[in-house]
């Protein structure tokens, strides 16, 4: 199952059947990637490219994630 978490400068992709939960995301930016909270993506509480950043980290492809214009 795909979750989608938005704002005006960038959408984040979540799949969780992909996820092995390695802890990269929260362990680079835990101000964003909380997974005892739901939503578990507070998508406004870091910059985009740092967001984007902590994505690419992902070993799994389970995040993924997209500028907006």
């Amino acid at each position: 199952m795909q979750r989608v978490y938005s704002n005006d400068k960038i959408t984040v992709f979540w799949d969780s059947e992909k996820c092995v939960h390695s802890g990269n995301c929260f362990s680079s930016l835990p101000e964003v990637f909380k997974p005892m909270r739901r939503p578990w993506v507070v998508i406004d509480a870091a910059e985009a490219e740092e967001i984007k950043k902590a994505i690419e980290k992902c070993p799994s492809g389970a995040l993924t994630c997209k500028m907006n214009k």
